[in-house]
């Protein structure tokens, strides 16, 4: 259930921090002192499904090491307004320069994460379950699937090569839903199931 913070992701954090941050921040480093210590409290500003707080120690670690995070609750858990989800403890200055990439993936994932829920709970009572889709933030598919989990749903294939799914283009190409199945066979016999997406019942 949980996330392996991967060097993919790594590179990612990083890009985010220097897209945000580029040469430095001039308000912060021309009005805090690089001796001033503070604390970061990380609210939830609605109720919802808090994901990417797994993320944190590396967004902070990323601009000064002595950042300490303390996390308050943990990724898929139900929050409520006010309610903080952790805390960081350090340089304020670095406290600033993180700040906003940190928030952004926050926001982002909890967001997936709680509309995830709200699916998830709407369909409880029946014998289905709620699957994401490849329709994902370019570079952020990993961590959005990774909030789809936090909100109860589940991962359909990752990418192109994880899962065979035939849709309309494939069946056009070889004539026939049977057809189509037959080439993913031959050419991925590995696989254990094809899938074929449906526009009808027929």
């Amino acid at each position: 259930m949980d996330i392996h913070v991967s060097p993919q992701i790594e590179r990612l954090i990083r890009d985010s921090l220097d897209e945000d941050i580029g040469a430095g921040d001039l308000a912060t480093m021309a009005t805090i002192s690089a001796e001033s210590r503070g604390t970061g409290l990380f609210r939830a500003k609605k109720g919802g499904v808090v994901a990417g707080l797994v993320l944190l120690d590396r967004i902070f670690y990323f601009i000064d090491h002595r950042v300490e995070l303390r996390l308050r609750t943990k990724d898929g858990a139900q929050v409520t307004p006010g309610m903080v989800v952790a805390e960081a403890i350090g340089p304020v200055r670095a406290l600033l320069l993180a700040e906003r990439t940190a928030l952004n993936f926050l926001q982002r994932l909890s967001g997936n994460a709680t509309l995830t829920r709200k699916y998830v709970e709407a369909v409880k009572d029946f014998p289905c379950k709620v699957l994401d889709t490849r329709k994902t933030t370019p570079g952020l598919r990993t961590l959005e699937k990774y909030a789809v989990r936090m909100g109860g749903g589940m991962n359909h294939r990752i990418g192109l090569y994880d899962a065979a799914l035939v849709k309309d283009n494939h069946i056009e190409a070889t004539g026939s839903i049977a057809e189509a199945v037959k080439a993913v066979r031959r050419h991925a016999p590995f696989m254990a199931k094809v899938e074929v997406e449906a526009s009808n019942l027929k």
